[in-house]
């Protein structure tokens, strides 16, 4: 099930299903408006965007009634999450399904997100997006990247086949304050494009997100099925080559690599110290070992800029030999 595709002039709602980090940096916050503003859009802040309970951006109920009032409003054609964090999945159990199944509309954001791009999409059969957030993407001094823009409106604004992707020029993993020390660029490194761990060809609907909070969903009804996707996995620099491991091998577990068909990951931080003699890499040619399908490293998506969008369901094909072909097959949008 398809949204209807983004035109400009359409109003899109903001919200916090997650961490509170929207009501401590302001200035960051309104320069994401004004980043919407400026690409033509009308924004609508739901009412618990900035709110506070302990950890939360609200309570349950609070999360609950933003999402529930978007998908109802017939105005509202795109949400997105103002960033990630944690706990977005506390929200699953007590979700209308019925009400979003019924006002299909683009849902958008990454991180811990991904647990209810991941139920929402496995409960309904709606077409989500991981892609960039209203405060680390849109909030940027000149808001999106123009990679990050071009993907965003290659994806969501318009109803052809998105077509191949080709890796972006440069790239950072550069942090700074966010109201305190954000009136820079930060500073891009060149791009050595992608990495083949493992070369082959494989083709099948996208099922994207971030490795941690996926796996929170496992035992589930709302952990998506693995059926022949393009699995395209991200986390951020918080976790540490141990973590990693360990994400991979749960995956193995949960006899995922018996089902999917192209394994796609994202860049990740540099604060994330991979031994040098054993890298990503081979973590993962570990986790998988006795499987054949194409495995692709260093993708423009996760926790550094810029990111591509990319739709859960949709039909993508990966072929890794000297050069990699990511392709998605089909729109994301009607």
């Amino acid at each position: 099930m398809k949204p209807k595709k983004l035109t400009v002039g359409d109003t899109i709602a903001i919200l916090s299903p997650a961490s509170a980090v929207a009501a401590y940096v302001p200035r960051r916050l309104q320069r994401g408006i004004e980043t919407l503003e400026r690409m033509g859009f009308q924004v609508l802040v739901m009412p618990n965007t900035t709110a506070v309970h302990s950890h939360t951006a609200g309570t349950i109920g609070e999360r609950i009634q933003d999402l529930h009032m978007a998908f109802q409003n017939p105005d509202v054609k795109a949400i997105i999450a103002t960033i990630g964090g944690f706990n977005s999945h506390q929200l699953l159990d007590e979700l209308d399904y019925e009400l979003i199944r019924n006002n299909p509309k683009i849902l958008m954001g990454y991180s811990d997100i991904t647990a209810l791009l991941s139920g929402i999409h496995t409960k309904t059969g709606l077409t989500t997006f991981v892609g960039p957030a209203i405060l680390p993407q849109f909030g940027q001094l000149h808001g999106l990247d123009a990679y990050t823009k071009k993907w965003f409106e290659k994806t969501l604004m318009q109803t052809g086949p998105i077509g191949q992707i080709e890796s972006s020029d440069e790239w950072t993993d550069e942090t700074l304050r966010w109201d305190v020390a954000d009136d820079r660029e930060r500073t891009h490194v060149d791009n050595d494009g992608y990495l083949v761990a493992r070369a082959g060809k494989g083709t099948g609907s996208i099922l994207a997100g971030n490795l941690g909070t996926l796996l929170l969903l496992a035992g589930t009804p709302y952990m998506p099925s693995f059926d022949g996707v393009v699995l395209m996995l991200e986390d951020d620099e918080s976790e540490t080559p141990e973590t990693i491991d360990r994400y991979f091998t749960q995956l193995r577990h949960l006899g995922a690599y018996d089902k999917i068909s192209a394994l796609v990951v994202g860049r990740f931080s540099r604060k994330v110290e991979f031994d040098p003699d054993f890298p990503l890499k081979d973590i993962i040619l570990r986790a998988t070992r006795g499987y054949d399908f194409p495995i692709v490293l260093e993708a423009d998506f996760g926790h550094t800029d810029p990111v591509l969008t990319l739709p859960n369901g949709i039909r993508a094909t990966v072929e890794a030999n000297e050069a990699v072909v990511l392709e998605i097959l089909e729109s994301a949008v009607e």
